[in-house]
């Protein structure tokens, strides 16, 4: 078993299909074929199973993808470790976020990240944060800037980085604009656009409401703020956003006892060895 066919293996898991594993890899569709073909004749076992447009690892595919995850980050350690011989910071860095976070808070800290280290080549991933943190556990992800989790796995270190106010908005023209007080049985009384189900930004709004007894009624729910900021804006409901995306599109509803807040931050596996290039980037963020 080689290294490239390993690759390949976990570039497939993690994508679900052949051809996004190629363009995560840089390689030809036939090449990640090839790869996992010579794996198959090596072991003389069926490791995925293509079903359709997706590609499923089967029980044998599943044993090997916790050994080739635990190889491959035992090779990168292996390299990081010479390259620290050096004082150039260097190397491959995965970096995971949510599109919220690389849209509004991390461009001006890459920047300069990429002007203090050019010699790192930074391969960023935009998913969903509880994506992410999933990706770091399985040891496939370095280092993810995230919206935490409530409960993180227990293999993983957390560091708060910016705390994130949420607020209840609506569009300029809606129903509510004009109250001077709005209660949950009033919003429960409108559509609502939320955050898809399973994100932690949902589970903080509902949780906020839930000592209320009222019913939330959801007319519309995506993964991405910057499209739940537009539904809003256009009047299909109201939700809650980052009071930093708060504009002169929205109006912000004033309600009582109400208080959300979600927590912004990085995730590491907590007995992984980050590299010189995750430790740089660290060393950038803001302390809380």
């Amino acid at each position: 078993m080689d290294v490239p066919a390993l690759q390949a293996l976990v570039a497939v898991a993690d994508n679900g299909s052949f051809s996004r594993a190629s363009e995560q890899l840089f390689i030809t569709q036939p090449a990640i074929s090839k790869r996992i073909a010579a794996l198959e004749a090596e072991l003389d076992v069926v490791l995925l199973d293509r079903l359709g447009r997706t590609t499923r690892l089967t029980e044998a595919g599943e044993n090997l993808l916790v050994s080739a995850r635990r190889i491959l980050a035992d090779i990168a350690s292996s390299r990081e470790a010479v390259r620290s011989l050096s004082h150039e910071v260097g190397g491959r860095l995965r970096l995971a976020t949510s599109h919220h976070i690389g849209i509004h808070r991390l461009p001006p800290i890459l920047k300069a990240y990429t002007q203090a280290c050019p010699q790192v080549d930074l391969d960023l991933l935009f998913m969903d944060s509880e994506h992410a943190c999933e990706l770091v556990s399985q040891g496939s992800i370095e280092l993810a800037i995230v919206t935490l989790p409530e409960a993180p796995a227990d293999n993983l270190q957390t560091r708060l980085i910016w705390e994130d106010p949420l607020s209840i908005v609506c569009s300029n023209d809606h129903p509510l604009v004009d109250a001077k007080y709005v209660s949950p049985k009033q919003l429960a009384t409108h559509p609502a656009v939320l955050p898809a189900r399973g994100t932690v930004t949902r589970g903080i709004v509902l949780d906020a409401i839930a000592p209320h007894d009222v019913s939330i009624n959801t007319s519309l729910e995506t993964n991405y703020l910057e499209t739940i900021k537009m539904m809003v804006s256009v009047g299909l409901g109201w939700s809650a956003l980052p009071s930093s995306m708060v504009d002169n599109t929205l109006t912000t509803l004033p309600t009582r006892g109400i208080e959300m807040q979600r927590v912004l931050g990085s995730v590491r596996l907590r007995d992984r060895t980050l590299g010189r290039a995750a430790t740089a980037l660290l060393d950038m963020l803001p302390n809380h």
